[in-house]
């Protein structure tokens, strides 16, 4: 479809805003038809750019900006060619707060649910047990869900994206097995599991006899978090979300007082 009146295109936009799905707005800033707008969407594009090339070029850029929740502009030729400068183009994206899925009411989700919510996080906790799994307990997440763990995210799987995450607590593999395995049929960006290196042994063994391969395997943060020496529920919540943020922006958890060079990225 390649309707470039406004209207359609800003109540197109407005809706996927307005309903809390991922959308992104690209408008040429440069070079030819100025003014240009395309609509990227979940899976489809609405209007255009002025060349059919460039509007699949920027289309596929437009999702690697939404995965990503950024915005910037890009620089193309005239029919989408890299490393050309004729068209420039404002790619802006509307993504939802990343959202964090906490299998397991223990004692360490009210914790790692609150922290979450400071860093921006669409937090659901979500147990199978219906007296443990209350927001009377929870009041602090978004969502809270009585569910089987693996239900939950194979009725979720098509929201989760790389700036995702997924923190399994149950402790109980007759919970956490199933939602491993649900959860690396997603392409959400973390997987963490809670339990010691002896917990995780066994459960490595349960998952190769579920059909998780090698690769599957190398998704898990297990043990979960970093090794900062956290004990509390509190410092086990820092130290998880420490690992999920490192996860995402592919740094190494090393201290900055032992480290040389800028402490942001450029």
């Amino acid at each position: 479809m390649t309707d470039t009146s406004p209207t359609p295109l800003f109540d197109a936009w407005r809706a996927e805003v307005e309903a809390g799905r991922p959308v992104a707005l690209a408008t040429v800033i440069e070079g030819p038809h100025v003014g240009a707008k395309l609509v990227v969407r979940h899976d489809d594009r609405l209007g255009s750019l002025g060349d059919p090339d460039l509007d699949r070029v920027v289309e596929r850029d437009a999702r690697g900006e939404l995965a990503a929740g950024r915005s910037g502009v890009r620089h193309y030729g005239e029919h989408g060619e890299a490393r050309e400068d004729t068209v420039s183009v404002f790619i802006e994206s509307f993504a939802p707060p990343p959202r964090l899925l906490i299998f397991g009411a223990v004692d360490f989700t009210a914790a790692l649910a609150r922290v979450a919510k400071v860093l921006g996080y669409r937090v659901t906790v979500c147990d199978a047990r219906e007296v443990f799994a209350t927001p009377k307990r929870f009041p602090m997440a978004d969502e809270v869900v009585v569910d089987w763990p693996h239900r939950h995210l194979d009725s979720v799987a098509h929201l989760l994206g790389e700036r995702d995450a997924v923190c399994i607590l149950t402790h109980d593999p007759k919970f956490d097995v199933p939602a491993v395995v649900s959860a690396l049929a997603t392409e959400v960006g973390y997987i963490g599991v809670m339990g010691s290196r002896r917990t995780h042994e066994d459960r490595t063994r349960r998952l190769r006899e579920a059909g998780v391969d090698e690769a599957g395997l190398a998704r898990l943060h297990s043990p979960i978090g970093l090794d900062i020496g956290a004990r509390t529920p509190e410092e086990t919540a820092i130290s998880i979300t420490a690992e999920i943020i490192a996860e995402r922006t592919g740094r190494s958890a090393r201290s900055l007082s032992r480290t040389s060079g800028p402490i942001h990225d450029q």
